[in-house]
């Protein structure tokens, strides 16, 4: 049978939605289904809004049997600050209600745009396509026109939509993943697959049918991640203290500018520990990081993108990890440090509460709250008992349930009769 995942940045792209595709994918193909990925030629996010950022070069690809064909963005011409501005004019005027929905689709996909992408889903190569899954609901200048195309061939679509819901009782985030006409787009899939209840509750009270929705969470694949040599990154990087180590994107929602100003004070009261952060950095923490003190900056380390070699030397190296964001529909990072044996750190925020137990394998802090922080962080550093004991639960817990082994479990039934084992 044949599949087709739309995907708006996939390998070798590093996104949590490219790698959860990859692991689906891979599976379905050791089925002996044919799966056919379609993204755009973006490596970085911004690429999509951005001119020079990076992008993958070669329009077709393989990676771990999926086809892969890569479709080039074309933006409107203007600055970068372009696309927010069209986004900020949606939600305002999503405040109309479905009225809006008709504008709503022709503003969404404005800019970027995909023009290879009507032509490519022609192509009889695709014809006997069973199944469509696609993904990022705020990212519908893909969505959309994929979500017509199935419809008018009556092909079952599933949406993993990675809704971030934000911070309680807050608007702020979430405004731009469930403005009138996404809503409409997930009224009208076969199936939606949720990251945590949070999200699928969320959902469910903005129109979707419950029935439609299952969450299905995501994994981690603990040998991938493991088996680091901590002393190795320690030494490497100049490091005697205490490491307390961040993942992945570096900006004001993920938590990265709070984490320095919690690290500062525990700085300010004598602490010796390190602060790690790996991955892309965003404008504003740049700044943030510019303005330390010389003392302040010995002890950071920002090394944006590293291999895969690095992060596994730097998870064994870590003694706490800190990710307090409020943009994260669920987290692939704190399953990667519970594998380590490391305890974590998120904020009461997006997916995340309904992944880190608060008090069993890690701790929750409201968004923000440079005090809580640095509490949290101080607390784990000073009672090692604990930092051990709730790292030790989380590791026993992703074995148990947080697997990509697992989570295929949970949404290969959502694919239905139409995908059978071995077609």
């Amino acid at each position: 049978m044949h599949i087709l995942h739309v995907v708006q940045l996939y390998w070798p792209a590093p996104s949590g939605a490219a790698r959860y595709f990859q692991e689906i994918g891979a599976r379905l193909v050791a089925e002996g289904h044919r799966v056919t990925v379609l993204a755009t030629d973006a490596f970085d996010l911004e690429y999509l809004w951005m001119a020079g950022k990076r992008r993958i070069a070669e329009p077709t690809g393989a990676h771990d049997g999926v086809q892969i064909r890569r479709l080039a963005v074309r933006r409107l011409p203007g600055p970068a600050l372009l696309y927010p501005i069209i986004r900020r004019l949606m939600v305002e005027l999503g405040r109309l209600g479905r009225p809006s929905v008709p504008l709503l689709r022709r503003l969404a996909t404005l800019t970027p745009q995909l023009p290879d992408l009507a032509a490519t889903l022609a192509d009889p190569a695709l014809a006997d396509v069973a199944v469509v899954h696609t993904t990022n609901i705020t990212l519908d200048f893909a969505l959309l026109p994929v979500a017509r195309w199935a419809r008018q061939r009556g092909i079952p679509h599933l949406c993993t939509p990675f809704v971030h819901v934000g911070e309680p009782g807050s608007e702020q985030v979430v405004r731009y993943y469930a403005m009138p006409h996404q809503i409409d787009l997930l009224r009208q899939t076969t199936r939606v697959a949720t990251m945590t209840d949070i999200e699928r509750a969320y959902l469910i009270r903005r129109g979707v049918p419950a029935g439609k929705i299952v969450t299905v969470g995501a994994g981690v694949t603990p040998a991938e991640v493991t088996g680091g040599d901590g002393q190795r990154f320690r030494a490497a990087h100049r490091i005697t203290g205490p490491v307390v180590l961040s993942l992945g994107v570096a900006a004001f929602d993920k938590g990265a500018v709070h984490t320095l100003a919690a690290m500062r004070r525990l700085w300010q009261q004598g602490s010796d520990a390190v602060w790690v952060q790996c991955g892309p950095a965003f404008g504003g923490f740049q700044a943030a990081v510019e303005a330390l003190t010389p003392a302040e900056q010995a002890r950071v380390r920002v090394l944006g993108y590293v291999d895969n070699a690095t992060r596994r030397d730097a998870l064994a190296a870590a003694d706490v990890y800190v990710q307090p964001s409020r943009t994260d529909s669920f987290g692939i990072t704190y399953l990667e440090a519970w594998c380590n044996g490391v305890p974590v750190i998120g904020a009461r925020a997006g997916g995340v509460p309904a992944v880190i137990r608060h008090g069993g394998d890690g701790l929750l802090v409201p968004f923000g709250d440079v005090p809580a922080i640095a509490s949290a962080i101080d607390r784990l550093l000073r009672d090692r008992a604990l930092a051990r004991a709730m790292g030790a639960a989380g590791q026993a817990r992703v074995w148990r349930e947080l697997t990509w082994d697992a989570v295929y479990r949970r949404i290969r039934p959502l694919y239905g009769e139409h995908v059978r084992a071995g077609e």
